[in-house]
């Protein structure tokens, strides 16, 4: 396009944005982009919604035979542990948002923790220098897992059911086996080639070697046995007697930190969840160390003053304005945001409606933001997570975000305990001072320091209006889960879509740095790209982005309305 005729086309878009007036088709093209076409599960009494339809089924059943939501969301995420080895764990960490039936509503943190041996300097090698080998990819990267301590928590706490029946149908799952999809065999095989180097990971996850093909019925002996002791003993039977001295023993096998004093000491912890309004609707997230809940009510604070629905999905004008609220809560996110437990983290301020004003003083219709690094900078978060939602028949909601960090975590097998190891440790900054243009951050917050939990993007969020649950969000992704579950919010409440098409719909990421904004592949139109890069934008265009497993209540009805992401045909949402 010539330079003349964009510079003629942004009139429009500054008038459409500054006075909020409904945009042209002819002129501003709404993206009519879905995955698929597809409608939700209706079921009349409960719903599971998880990445592998086998897990959803083991929840579902929880709730068919008188479980609770908790209870369901506990045996859906034990299963995830056997069928979605990838990010579905034992060996890694989360969060679970719960809403009772009257209303109220609590959260359970389970992210890992640094072993006590951690300091903030650990990555950098002996001539002071960066390591990301060290960082990412070792045993020291393994932080004390929490998901075993976090679901017995949660259980005790909540749940209904007798805690054997809920841990007994993934121990079966591992023993007896499951059938291998395409996508796993894939992910299998490459597991298998990269972590050669750990016998007990080649055991565990291949055919003496050889790579598991689509079809094959995979068993995982090892795990069962896992399983078993956590079946039996709880919380004890992971981080204290056979499976924590495996565990220990793999770290000293490797050069890891992590002790038995470190796991016997782990304990998960119940926190008020974020609270935010937005156009009457109650939005419900994780606090610290998520900065999910946090960054999604600070985007939604920036957007209400905003005309959304006049803009038109995906449109330029949409795009830009939420790519800019984007830009600012990730800013925040770098320069505030960590585990509470250790560091003052401003939380009411930084979800004020007078602070999101503040941040979108310097908004400009016709002009892209511009993210400085000399402020601060944006680290590594990988997108390899998972994320469930529940909902049961008395309308107790549970939303669930757990992770390995990277695809299968460290790739570290526990030599005879048959699980991945997590290596969270990679969520830390990489070292005091350490911020560059690369997106290295070295601000003091989210250090590594003893017993600190890292600082997470996972935001499994709940939606409520007059009382009254509306839906369960959340998404893998990274740092695009935040503007993944952003966007399905938005999708419901601004656009009127049904749950699966809000789930459906092509989704954006900004994230302060790098300076870009990446949309879906036929997330929008060329015309709107040409818009955005008049402006100033970068923009990019591929890939996919999150796995939004939701649930919606038809407010006619009383309906449970499951909606599995259809970007992994895997998924699954299963009612009764």
């Amino acid at each position: 396009m010539s330079a003349p005729r964009l510079r003629l086309l942004v009139l429009p878009l500054v008038v459409v944005l500054s006075a909020l007036v409904p945009a042209s088709e002819a002129v501003f093209p709404t993206a009519s982009f879905r995955v698929q076409s597809s409608d939700p599960v209706r079921a009349p009494q409960g719903m599971v919604v998880s990445e592998h339809w086998r897990a959803s089924e083991v929840g579902r059943d929880v709730l068919a035979a008188g479980g609770n939501a908790v209870d369901a969301a506990i045996a859906t995420g034990l299963a995830l542990a056997v069928t979605h080895p990838s990010a579905g764990n034992i060996g890694g960490g989360g969060f679970m948002v719960i809403r009772f039936p009257n209303g109220s509503s609590t959260a359970i943190d389970f992210r890992e923790k640094a072993p006590m041996a951690a300091n903030p300097e650990m990555w950098l090698d002996e001539r002071g220098e960066y390591d990301r080998q060290l960082h990412h990819y070792s045993h020291k990267a393994v932080g004390v897992p929490g998901t075993v301590a976090g679901f017995d928590k949660a259980h005790r706490l909540y749940g209904d059911m007798n805690w054997e029946r809920l841990v007994y149908p993934s121990m079966a799952l591992a023993q007896d086996g499951f059938e291998v999809h395409d996508g796993l065999a894939g992910g299998l095989e490459r597991l298998v080639e990269r972590m050669e180097r750990y016998p007990a990971t080649v055991q565990a996850f291949s055919k003496n070697g050889r790579a598991y093909q689509e079809g094959d019925t995979i068993r995982q002996l090892d795990l069962a046995t896992t399983l078993q002791r956590i079946m039996l003993n709880r919380r004890d039977g992971f981080y204290v007697g056979e499976t924590a001295r495996l565990i220990v023993e793999e770290m000293r096998r490797g050069g890891g930190l992590i002790t038995a004093e470190d796991l016997e000491m782990y304990q998960a912890r119940e926190r008020a969840p974020i609270h935010g309004r937005y156009r009457g609707y109650d939005v419900i997230g994780m606090p610290p160390p998520s900065s999910g809940g946090v960054a999604v009510v600070s985007m939604l604070n920036m957007l209400e003053p905003f005309d959304l629905s006049a803009m038109g999905h995906n449109t330029a004008p949409y795009i830009h304005l939420v790519a800019e609220t984007m830009r600012r809560a990730f800013r925040d996110r770098a320069q505030y945001l960590a585990d509470r437990d250790v560091v003052d983290v401003p939380v009411h301020r930084l979800t004020t409606k007078a602070h999101a004003r503040a941040l979108m003083s310097d908004f400009q219709t016709d002009a892209a933001g511009v993210s400085a690094p000399s402020d601060v900078a944006a680290d590594h978060e990988s997108p390899e997570t998972t994320h469930y939602s529940v909902v049961d028949s008395d309308g107790m909601a549970v939303s669930v975000t757990y992770t390995l960090e990277a695809g299968y975590g460290s790739g570290i097998t526990v030599g005879g305990g048959g699980f991945l190891l997590n290596n969270e440790m990679g969520d830390f900054n990489a070292g005091p001072g350490l911020t560059d243009e690369n997106g290295l951050i070295g601000t003091a917050p989210n250090l590594a320091r003893p017993q600190q939990r890292m600082l997470s993007s996972m935001s499994p969020t709940i939606v409520a209006r007059d009382g009254n649950l509306v839906a369960v969000v959340g998404s893998p992704g990274g740092r695009t889960i935040i503007n993944t579950v952003l966007q399905v919010v938005l999708n419901v409440i601004d656009f009127d879509m049904d749950i699966q098409s809000a789930v459906n719909a092509a989704r954006i990421h900004h994230q302060w740095l790098p300076d870009r904004i990446r949309i879906e592949e036929d997330g929008t139109s060329e015309y709107t790209v040409e818009l955005l890069e008049s402006l100033g934008h970068t923009v990019s265009l591929g890939g996919r982005q999150g796995l939004a497993h939701s649930i919606m209540i038809d407010p006619r009805t009383g309906e449970r309305l499951g909606a599995a992401d259809p970007r992994n045909p895997n998924a699954g949402a299963r009612g009764h």
